[in-house]
């Protein structure tokens, strides 16, 4: 997807004849039915009438591909400039160019970092080569044409407000700086600009431009995947921008916390921002430094996913003890471990044991247990009235212990082929809140609704190749297999006769080779992924006049998600409603968010069927 492609020639004719922002905004809204701030807008005509200058050179042909805005596959990143052609062997080439309107900023230790004002006041963010150079490298992983070589990427950074000052420019940022080249204010810098364009285009040529918004989106690396590589110290990921902000001030953090001096980091994001990469990514750099740091989740099925791959890899005692449940920190003696890494937080219970009668609180005894705990949280994805993980709890054990207090939110999105507006789109649909996004118009994500559960199926099964892809639904069925395996448990009609998960794959069954077959539920997805998935959505959820529905009630009786709710509705009946209610949404927020390609959906109740269609742009 791209917001404005044109000519070099036409690129300034814009800049010449017409206020560019106004194009680009016109483009924009028309692509991505969104508006714009009008300081975005401000800095498109000043940075673009910049950039406009640079190309003002005979020597770079006017039919050069000029692409603003262009989105890279798979993510929520968009790359300012991308200019296209051939270099003087011919070969297809891409030059980025990240534009900032910065003027001044401070150096900081900590890598590829600097501060400077953005919005309201001083932030530490990623230095513009860095960022250049982690795009390229986005472009690279997910674009065929490119990843092939090819379509050769070169990345750079142009401060047309800055002024050199030794600082953007020095030597701490050095390696950046030689990926992604770094240029400033002045013509002598613009002039460097032309020449390293020059450089690697010589010729124009449409086509480059069009294989480049046109190529193969290559399937997206999985983190369970790659998990090996990671623990041996490769850089299987690119973290960028908040990711990269956020992961360098956990390391901070973990290297200076002391039992006198304890910290409490608390990183916030939704689904696909990158928070159990992080996670990872700061669990083996701060291991590798030295420190007695552990991954910590309440939910199985992500730690035995991992340890599965890492089977063969590292003896089994090792990765054993480096992912662990939350229940396990009941008397832990305080300040024991350097760094605990807590992975999906909001799912943290208040007692622990299997009869949940154990310890006082997971949060407090966490915190306790640790110099520097470090929380990764979604409110949203709170899927059982047992789940207590919210800020407002891990800020109150944080205080309460004495910690220094770090928060950093996470944007960046990289599942649902980084469609921000299918997940603000959910948001409004389920009723989780109020959007602008009521009708779903963006493409470049999958959504469809199938009129019945065994077209759902196959469709999926269809889509399954790689062993990417699952069937899940709403825990509206009783699980009768679990003692009778011959039984079906999910019976839709007279055709659709599935089982849930079997007990042979347990937490495994996201990756069992045939569980392809089973229907997965909200426990065995959690914190994990796939390529597509399939949701049913069952009696729980229903929608009466343009209005969600929630019914506890169509949860199966056996369900633990709603454990203690018709205690609750006896003694308080409106906040209990309210929760389940929260709860039931979530779930299938959670549920239909597991893709990374896209989401197929089959409703139980025929109306509800029709009301997500009704959302769906061209129905």
């Amino acid at each position: 997807m791209i917001v404005y492609e044109a000519s070099k020639g036409q690129f300034l004719s814009d800049n010449d004849d017409r206020d560019i922002e106004d194009v680009i905004l016109g483009k924009y809204h028309s692509v991505t039915g969104r508006k714009v701030p009008t300081a975005e807008m401000r800095a498109w005509k000043e940075s673009l009438g910049y950039m406009s200058k640079v190309l003002r050179d005979p020597l770079i042909p006017d039919d050069v591909g000029v692409a603003v805005e262009l989105h890279i596959p798979q993510s929520s990143k968009r790359i300012d400039i991308s200019l296209t052609g051939r270099d003087a062997a011919q070969s297809k080439k891409v030059v980025i160019v990240e534009l900032k309107q910065w003027e001044k900023v401070r150096a900081s230790t900590k890598d590829a970092l600097v501060t400077t004002y953005l919005g309201k006041g001083q932030r530490e963010v990623v230095h513009p080569s860095y960022q250049a150079w982690s795009y390229a490298s986005l472009l690279e992983g997910f674009n065929e044409a490119v990843h092939t070589g090819d379509i050769d990427v070169q990345a750079c950074a142009y401060l047309h407000n800055y002024e050199r000052d030794g600082v953007i420019d020095s030597d701490h940022y050095a390696g950046y700086i030689e990926k992604a080249p770094l240029f400033l204010k002045g013509e002598t810098e613009r002039s460097q600009l032309r020449t390293f364009i020059k450089q690697h285009i010589k010729y124009g040529d449409p086509k480059v431009l069009y294989e480049l918004v046109n190529g193969r989106i290559r399937p997206s690396k999985a983190l369970s995947d790659s998990l090996a590589g990671l623990l041996k110290g490769n850089a299987e990921f690119i973290l960028i921008d908040d990711q990269k902000e956020a992961y360098e001030h956990i390391l901070a953090a973990g290297r200076s916390a002391s039992a006198t001096h304890p910290k409490v980091v608390i990183v916030e994001g939704g689904p696909g921002t990158g928070k159990t990469v992080l996670a990872i990514n700061a669990l083996v750099a701060l291991t590798s430094a030295g420190l007695n740091c552990k991954y910590v989740s309440k939910n199985a099925a992500p730690r035995r996913v991992y340890e599965s791959k890492l089977a063969g890899t590292m003896r089994r005692t090792q990765y054993s003890n480096l992912f662990v449940g939350s229940g396990g920190f009941i008397d832990t003696p305080a300040n024991t471990f350097d760094v605990l890494i807590v992975d999906e937080a909001h799912r943290l219970n208040e007692k622990s044991g299997l009869y949940g009668n154990l310890g006082e609180n997971q949060i407090k005894e966490l915190v306790a247990a640790s110099k520097c705990t470090v929380f990764f949280i979604d409110e949203d994805q709170r899927v059982a009235m047992s789940d207590i993980g919210t800020k407002e709890a891990i800020r109150g054990f944080g205080g309460g212990k004495g910690a220094e207090l770090l928060e950093h939110e996470l944007a960046s999105q990289f599942r649902c082929s980084g469609s921000d507006g299918y997940i603000a789109w959910l948001d409004n649909t389920l009723d989780v809140r109020e959007t602008a996004n009521k009708t779903l118009t963006d493409t470049s994500f999958e959504f469809r609704v199938f009129d019945t559960p065994g077209a759902l199926h196959a469709a999926i099964e269809q889509k399954n190749s790689t062993n990417a892809a699952r069937v899940v639904a709403g825990y509206c069925w009783p699980w009768t297999s679990k003692k009778s395996p011959q039984s079906f448990d999910i019976v839709i009609g007279s055709d659709y006769r599935r089982r849930w998960n079997l007990d042979v794959d347990g937490s495994l069954w996201i990756v069992a080779p045939n569980s392809i077959n089973e229907v997965g539920c909200i426990h065995t997805c959690q914190g994990l992924e796939v390529e597509y998935i399939g949701v049913i959505i069952g009696p729980d959820l229903i929608v009466r006049d343009g209005e969600v529905v929630t019914v506890p009630e169509a949860r199966d009786r056996h369900d633990k998600t709603l454990r203690g709710y018709k205690t609750q509705v006896k003694a308080t009946p409106e906040k209990a409603k309210a929760l389940a209610a929260l709860i039931i949404k979530n779930t299938y927020r959670t549920l239909m968010t597991r893709g990374m390609k896209g989401c197929y959906i089959y409703c139980s109740d025929a109306e509800t069927t029709e009301y997500f269609r009704s959302r769906i742009s061209g129905h």
